[in-house]
């Protein structure tokens, strides 16, 4: 069977940190490859999540942080 996998041209396939872009651990910038949309939005509403969420957001980056890659 083939394998399907997603490439937004940033030279890996699927979800993976994004390095080149990383302001703190790169969950931002992997997003913003895997989703194709500008990375600023992506950490916008991470931050704007964080204060409406009490924090949950930014324990779900910490989340990622740690399981992706």
């Amino acid at each position: 069977m083939n394998k399907i996998t997603r490439n937004n041209g940033g030279g890996q396939p699927g979800f993976h940190l994004d390095k080149r872009n990383a302001k703190l651990a790169g969950v931002c910038g992997g997003i913003a490859d895997y989703a194709n949309v500008d990375v600023t939005i992506v950490r916008i509403a991470f931050v704007l999540g964080a204060f409406f969420s009490l924090g949950t957001a930014a324990l779900i980056y910490l989340a990622i942080a740690l399981i992706a890659d």
